[in-house]
């Protein structure tokens, strides 16, 4: 079965979204001193790279990570292509066949140099969380580090989805995948008080 890993590379220097905490990856104990192993630690923000939000992450009241249910992360996904676009609406899915679907992957391919943190991005409109919610799906993802605009200070997309329902996977990395049906792979770690966290995302054909 074929496999296409859509996460983005976990590495030292990887940019994060700014003032969050960067990336740093160390072998903190060497086979060579004690003649065993060698072990890693890690430093990370629980938004590094492809990662999913948790409701708590906007939300005092909403639900952790531990509590979101597995299912929503694994199961057919529908990649729709959004190339161009500086929003994502209602309107620009509309000759789009969404029926029996509940998982979506927007293709932007917006962020072209991903040694850098984009200035701007493509982000989802206000009319597009009900519009989605009334076709069944569940969760969406962007090949993009949010679903708000960068200056984003009220994250009203984040709100509008998760009052619609809505689950949220963010920075995937959809750059080689062509628009149709797969199978998603994107679990999160069991962080019991997470307000996200970073996922191995995979697409597989059906």
């Amino acid at each position: 079965m074929q496999i296409f890993d859509i996460s983005r590379r976990l590495q030292n220097g990887m940019p994060v979204w700014p003032g969050d905490t960067a990336f740093h990856f160390e072998v903190s104990s060497f086979n060579e001193g004690s003649g065993t192993v060698n072990v890693g630690s890690l430093q990370l923000s629980t938004h590094t790279g492809t990662h999913v939000d948790a409701p708590f992450h906007f939300d005092d009241e909403g639900k952790r990570i531990i509590e979101l249910d597995l299912d929503l992360y694994i199961g057919p996904v529908r990649v729709v292509d959004m190339i161009g676009k500086d929003r994502i609406a209602a309107k620009d899915l509309l000759d789009i066949n969404l029926d029996g679907i509940e998982r979506v992957l927007f293709r932007t391919l917006s962020w072209q140099d991903s040694t850098n943190f984009p200035d701007m991005i493509p982000h989802i409109d206000a009319d597009l969380a009900p519009f989605l919610a009334a076709k069944g799906i569940r969760l969406i993802g962007v090949d993009v580090p949010s679903v708000d605009p960068i200056e984003s200070e009220t994250l009203e997309a984040h709100h509008s989805l998760h009052e619609n329902g809505i689950h949220i996977l963010e920075s995937v990395l959809l750059d080689n995948i062509e628009s149709g049906d797969y199978e998603l792979i994107a679990l999160p770690l069991p962080l019991v008080e997470g307000d996200g966290s970073p996922v191995r995302a995979i697409l597989r054909l059906p």
